[in-house]
Formats: structure tokens, sequence, C-alpha cells
């Protein structure tokens, strides 16, 4: 750390590993989509127009705005296109939280990073014992509310009554649901829309979309929320996302038959994987998203974790009391999900 350095206390964000030698493992720990992006967006991109890169990506965004509304039936005035949900979240952290920020103690772990790299106060509501959050909690809590639905790392969905219930609870209260797993059988909180102003929705190409490498979030509210969200980005990166990305983008968001069929895919490959690990005496959540938390019978999270990586499986493992016990396991493909399955009952033999 150098004599510059003001934020002396931050500690970062610590992303999934992303191993050198990739392609010689099953990488099941970032919850990354196992299926290429769409057949349309790849064929978006060509000779002519890569030459275009010399020149700045449209401001407006209005195909990829125009391909985004359609799908969830809303205006373009209600939407922020941004460089990856982690940067909307950013800019909600940094311009949308005037009396500070709650969130769940078991949540997306980028919250409190971003609250201590802007100076934002935040009271963490820990979840209850079955890991699944109770809306009373968050009664008399001034603080913008920041729920991730479905949950990470537990994966589990609150339906969209709790989600009105927290609308209710204080109609000057902002609450931002943060759906970057939510085509894996959740259901999205836009219809709520028409009904709250007090009501931001962040979703990603990331995952569903198989985007994860292009950088590409948006956000979708009300068309004063959408308006302040893209003063702060104007106000720090008007050109945020790329001439590719953008192309890409709006024709995986057209591409409304491969993004069923690969989200169908990930959704019935998740439910084979639970009944497996449940036969095999495993704990597992009722997840909801692109991933398992699962409990090894007779050994600690960390345990399986290791013993599944000396068999070339990545699995993501959180060293925090709550969880110890704990792997989430990225749903991959058929082949990697029997794969891991092997690799577990031979695990555990040694138990």
């Amino acid at each position: 750390m150098s004599r510059f350095f003001k934020l002396t206390e931050l500690e970062p964000y610590v992303p999934g590993e992303q191993p050198a030698n990739v392609d010689q493992l099953i990488k099941l720990n970032t919850n990354e989509n196992p299926y290429p992006p769409s057949p349309r967006a790849l064929a978006a991109i060509n000779e002519e127009e890569l030459k275009k890169l010399r020149l700045y990506p449209s401001l407006d965004a209005k195909g990829l705005m125009e391909a985004i509304a359609v799908h969830y039936g809303v205006s373009t005035r209600q939407i922020c296109i941004c460089n990856s949900s982690d940067e909307t979240l950013a800019f909600m952290y940094h311009g949308l939280c005037p009396e500070g920020a709650v969130f769940a103690d078991l949540t997306y772990g980028f919250y409190p990073v971003f609250c201590h790299m802007f100076g934002i106060p935040y009271e963490e509501i820990p979840l209850r014992e079955d890991f699944t959050l109770a809306v009373e909690d968050y009664a008399g809590k001034k603080g913008t509310v920041f729920i991730t639905n479905p949950n990470a790392p537990t994966g589990l969905f609150l339906p969209l009554s709790e989600i009105r219930r927290l609308l209710e609870q204080d109609p000057n209260r902002l609450v931002v649901v943060d759906e970057a797993y939510i085509d894996f059988g959740g259901e999205t909180a836009v219809p709520l829309l028409k009904e709250y102003d007090n009501l931001l929705i962040t979703q990603t190409f990331s995952k569903s979309r198989a985007l994860a490498g292009g950088r590409l979030g948006f956000v979708i509210g009300s068309e004063e929320l959408a308006n302040d969200m893209n003063t702060l980005k104007y106000s720090f990166n008007p050109y945020n996302v790329n001439r590719v990305t953008m192309l890409m983008g709006e024709q995986a968001m057209r591409d409304e038959d491969y993004f069923n069929k690969t989200r169908t895919a990930v959704m019935e490959n998740r439910e084979w994987t639970r009944q497996q690990l449940c036969e095999l005496g495993f704990t597992v959540t009722d997840s909801r998203s692109n991933f398992l938390f699962a409990a090894a019978p007779g050994m600690s999270g960390k345990e399986y974790y290791a013993a599944l990586r000396d068999r070339g499986i990545l699995v993501r493992y959180f060293d925090k009391p709550r969880t110890k016990a704990y792997c989430r396991i990225t749903i991959g493909t058929r082949e990697q999900m029997e794969a891991l399955l092997e690799a577990t009952r031979d695990i555990l033999k040694g138990v």
C-alpha cells in the first residue's frame, strides 16, 4: 500500500478463483453459464463491426434498450445500461443511499465493499436459521434496502408478495432487488414497478445470457429513478459499454428461443443434481438459481471443497461461521454434473 492511498481499511471483494489451467478443470465456482452465448449474439460480430471499434460506442444504446424494453414490457425511459450489474450497484451505493444501506448478513459479498468504498453506513440483517429472509426484520430501517433475489450464496427465492411487503413498509425508502439469478426459476419484480415508485431492479447478462466476459448489466425502475441512474453514469463514464458488447447483448436479448432452451437445461441439471446429492445424504437448499448450496455429510465444506479440487473440480467455499458446512456448486452441463457426482461418491467412501 502506498502512502498516497487513503482507503486504508478497504477490503476488496474476492471473486471466485480463475485458474490459468481452466481447460484442465471442471469449473463450477463462479456461476458462469456452461453453454455458449446465443448464436445470434456471436453472429452480430463481424469484420465490419470490429472496424467500428475506432469510434466511440452509441450513447443511447438504442437497439439494446429497445430489446430490453420489449422483453420486460417497459419503456426505454425506465432503463439504464451499465458495464455489468456490479457497476449499476456501485452507482446505487454512491448516489441512492441517503440514509445508508441495509442488507442481509449472508448475501452478495460486494455490498459491504461498496459501502466502505463510498463511505456509506450500513446494517446487516441476519437471515433466519434456515437461511430465509424475514421481511419483518427490515421494518423501521431507513437505509436503502438491497435484496439479492434469488439470494447468493443460498439460492433461496423471496416471493413477490414479500417484496411487496418490503415496499409497503416505508414508501419513502428505496428497495433495490438484485435479480442476477432470476431467470433460473424466480419471478421478476418488474410488474411491481406499475404500483411502486420506490423499487429499482438490476439484472445482468452474465448468467442466463452467457455473456459474463462481455460485462453488461441494466437497471429497470421508474422514469425518475432511471434518470437518476443515467445522471450517475454520465457523471462517471458515459461510454461505459463497448460497441461489441452492445451488439451481442441486443441479439442475446432478442433470441428468446435460445435463452429459454439453455436456462431450462440449467434448471433441469440443477434439479437432477440436487436429487442425486440428497440421496447421498447432503443438505441442499431449495435453490432457484444456477447453483446449489450444499453441505456434505460427515465433513466440512472446506474439506469437501479441497477433496473436489484434488480431483480437478472447482466449487466455491465461504469460510464464515454460518456457511462453513456448505459449498456453492455452479450448475454445469449434465456431463460436468455427472463428473461431480462420481467424484463425490469417491470422496464419501473415505468418510
